[in-house]
């Protein structure tokens, strides 16, 4: 096919069918939104008019429309099922540290007592149940059953500690940590192969339930969304319309991340609004609507699976039998100021730390930290019943308001029933039980605030939901019965003698610890809205949304005061993510042309010419530079803008053409047009790649404001924009430089962003 042959020139049209690869991106990328739903519009396109044509298409138009029901329906069923097993498995594991069953070791604490004909009070004293130094010594009593049971608790923390951190290293990586941040950062845009894969999702689902079981203070919500997002790019692969397009497969990771926290927590509707205000970028209507169904379908395959596990529909089922009064809105939002200075104080402390392990040799020994922090952990936590339970039975329990039948200190109130109505019980002075319970409980806080700080961030997986809701339990709990206790005893002061009369049932500590467990949340998070939400389906009480908004909006300005970022935004840019928030404002009076480059006195842009440059000079300028993409232009001279080309794109063209076609050499000419100029007939022949080039590149002039160019990156999910003057071509502006700049506006480290 060489062009001296037959006396002319030929030009291969060598992309007529399109070549595996062309068109998709590489490792820590940024996707271009606006081209990935122009193929996703082209292709609906196509199938509705080929619709018409025969009874086969329109069979396969109607499975194209339903297919992503489906994918949410099996993205549901898997979440589901992934996350009753976790809960299972960690509860199991979780009393494995302090006993076992003699009925079946497979049997956890609570379920091996079920068929014990144990008094109430004594349930969890069951004979099947044996302690290790029961099962060892024979005996549970005196000071060398209290060292072997303290010895085996700490042992098999280190144990589960160790596997997860020595799994991660060795087989997943990205299964450490939290998973929202880069979650976050995926559904914007970017491209992190691997993180959402079926190893991540097998390392990760195994290491949870030890990292959780080995009592760190950690807990599986965040995780679980990490998961869930794992099942569906996995799930996606099996439709076309998702493994092919990158902005559709982000519309199905959305409603994963509902599905997630659906199954975290069991509340499907508060799943929806987390991913709708706290991860997702791109969120249609119909992508809420099948959020919600894929959050229902987990919720329901949970409870299935694990009908009777704390992760069940309502996960801290509570019945406070008193409405709260207006005044006590006061200690509702000194809660909150409480939970925004522990939010901000906390991400400022965590944030310090991971940089310092990021750069410094502590950072090399993610096994020996792992361990450290676990025995610092196990050997702090087993003298005290509150930090030995599990996070979730202790916020459960203080959740719990106080009944006639409740056998916890927290209850031990001096018993007065003459007034008692019911299960309403009067205020009364606490016992001795309570004041232990206390200090206790203060213990607890002030371990459980320094622990997870060194805790989050840690070479397992780890989230931050519930040692953050068990820091503001905490914090309430202990603000509320100091309230019912200053009721009790000065009744007859001002602002009790209107509603809290002696004898009367009118403070709730239960209903602070709740209110405490919100407003940590929401310090931590900025979480709002959805917050709210997720409280009220934790605990099924609805005529509490106001305290809980007082608390989580308090929570939020405090914070917000003291550092805008919440976690997630703060590992983000910790870790040089390209995550251009949504929520933040560009108010700088700055131009294009302060942006774009080149700038002065830098080399002139790299351009490629649309009909003057060989197969040679388009390889060395790919070789010489590492730059995603290329403007085309009519000539050097001209600098006319003709289109924009992506590096990948033109690797794998000109291999395939190199390897496919006759007559391709390094002198061969590369055109980006429709039709070729002649040449002369000893010419060789030529490669036309006018199908990879984008012919609708987005333009600003030079003098176009700043604050237009984030919004347009903002809202079309750009990666990068070219700097005309004249319909010449200045320059360009890429997601990075945008990043860079605002980070430089804001006095910060404009390298610290490391990806484009």
């Amino acid at each position: 096919n060489g062009g001296g042959m037959n006396g002319t020139s030929t030009m291969m049209d060598f992309l007529e069918e399109p070549l595996p690869g062309v068109g998709t991106y590489e490792d820590f990328n940024t996707i271009d939104w606006v081209r990935e739903k122009s193929r996703d519009r082209d292709r609906h396109r196509e199938i509705t008019s080929r619709s018409k044509e025969s009874t086969w298409a329109l069979i396969h138009s109607v499975s194209d429309a339903f297919s992503g029901w489906l994918l949410m329906l099996l993205i549901g069923l898997l979440a589901g099922s992934l996350a009753g097993l976790i809960d299972i498995s960690a509860h199991w594991m979780t009393d494995l540290k302090e006993g076992v069953c003699l009925a079946g070791f497979w049997f956890n604490h609570e379920h091996c007592c079920w068929k014990s004909n144990t008094t109430f009070t004594d349930r969890d004293k069951c004979p099947e149940w044996k302690s290790w130094s029961q099962l060892i010594l024979g005996h549970g009593e005196g000071a060398f059953a209290y060292i072997l049971n303290y010895f085996m608790y700490v042992i098999w923390a280190l144990l589960f500690s160790l596997l997860a951190v020595l799994l991660v290293k060795g087989f997943a990586p990205y299964a450490c940590g939290s998973g929202i941040p880069e979650i976050k950062t995926i559904l914007s845009g970017f491209i992190i192969r691997g993180y959402l894969g079926k190893w991540t999702l097998i390392i990760k689902t195994i290491t949870l339930v030890l990292a959780v079981s080995s009592g760190l203070s950690l807990g599986k919500e965040g995780p679980l969304v990490h998961v869930a997002c794992c099942c569906g790019n996995i799930l996606c692969h099996l439709f076309t319309k998702y493994r092919k397009n990158e902005a559709k497969r982000r519309e199905v990771l959305s409603a994963a991340a509902a599905a997630g926290v659906s199954v975290a927590f069991g509340a499907p509707i508060g799943g929806v609004l987390f991913s709708l205000e706290e991860v997702s970028y791109y969120f249609p209507l119909k992508t809420l609507w099948r959020s919600f169904f894929a959050a229902l379908v987990a919720a329901f395959t949970l409870r299935s699976i694990n009908p009777f596990g704390n992760s069940r529909l309502v996960l801290f089922y509570v019945e406070f039998h008193m409405p709260w009064h207006l005044l006590e809105l006061v200690p509702f939002i000194l809660l909150g100021i409480f939970g925004g200075l522990w939010g901000a104080l906390f991400i400022r402390s965590n944030i310090a730390w991971c940089r310092r392990r990021k750069t410094t040799k502590l950072g090399k020994y993610p096994v020996l930290e792992v361990f450290v922090v676990t025995a610092i952990t196990a050997v702090l936590a087993f003298p005290n019943e509150y930090t030995r339970m599990s996070t979730s039975e202790l916020i459960s329990e203080l959740f719990n308001d106080c009944g006639i039948l409740d056998s916890s200190k927290l209850c031990e109130y001096v018993n007065d029933f003459n007034s008692t109505k019911g299960d309403d019980l009067p205020d009364r002075a606490a016992g001795p039980g309570v004041y232990t319970a206390m200090w206790k409980l203060a213990l607890a806080l002030i371990m459980k605030v320094f622990i997870t700080i060194f805790t989050f961030g840690m070479k397992v997986p780890s989230g931050l939901f519930i040692p953050s809701m068990a820091v503001g339990a905490i914090a309430g709990r202990l603000l509320g019965v100091a309230v019912e206790q200053l009721a009790y005893y000065h009744h007859d002061w001002a602002i009790f003698s209107g509603w809290c009369s002696q004898g009367a049932d009118c403070i709730t500590p239960g209903l602070y610890a709740m209110v405490g467990a919100a407003a940590c949340l929401g310090g931590v998070t900025r979480m709002t809205v959805s917050l709210v939400v997720i409280m009220f389906e934790l605990t099924g009480g609805l005529e509490y949304i106001v305290p809980l908004m007082a608390a989580a909006m308090t929570s939020k300005w405090v914070a917000d005061a003291i550092g805008r970022e919440g976690i997630y935004d703060a590992h983000i840019r910790l870790n040089g993510y390209p995550f251009l928030e949504a929520k933040e404002e560009f108010s700088h009076k700055t131009l294009a042309m302060d942006v774009m480059r080149p700038r002065r006195n830098d080399p002139p842009l790299t351009v490629i010419t649309q009909d003057s440059m060989t197969v040679e000079d388009v390889e060395t300028i790919i070789n010489d530079t590492t730059y995603s993409g290329y403007p085309v232009v009519v000539s050097r001279e001209s600098q006319r803008l003709v289109g924009f080309v992506l590096r990948r794109d033109l690797i794998i063209s000109i291999e395939n053409a190199r390897k496919k076609q006759d007559g391709i050499v390094s002198t061969s000419i590369i055109y980006f047009t429709d039709h070729s100029p002649p040449l002369p007939p000893s010419s060789p022949s030529m490669l036309k790649l006018r199908s990879i080039l984008d012919l609708s590149p987005f333009t600003v002039t030079d003098q176009t404001p700043m604050e237009i160019v984030v919004d347009i990156f903002r809202k079309l999910g750009l990666r990068q924009c070219l700097v005309t003057h004249n319909g010449k071509l200045l320059g360009i502006i890429t997601k990075k430089d945008v990043l860079k700049h605002i980070a430089q506006l804001a006095n910060q480290d404009p390298d610290s962003i490391l990806f484009n």
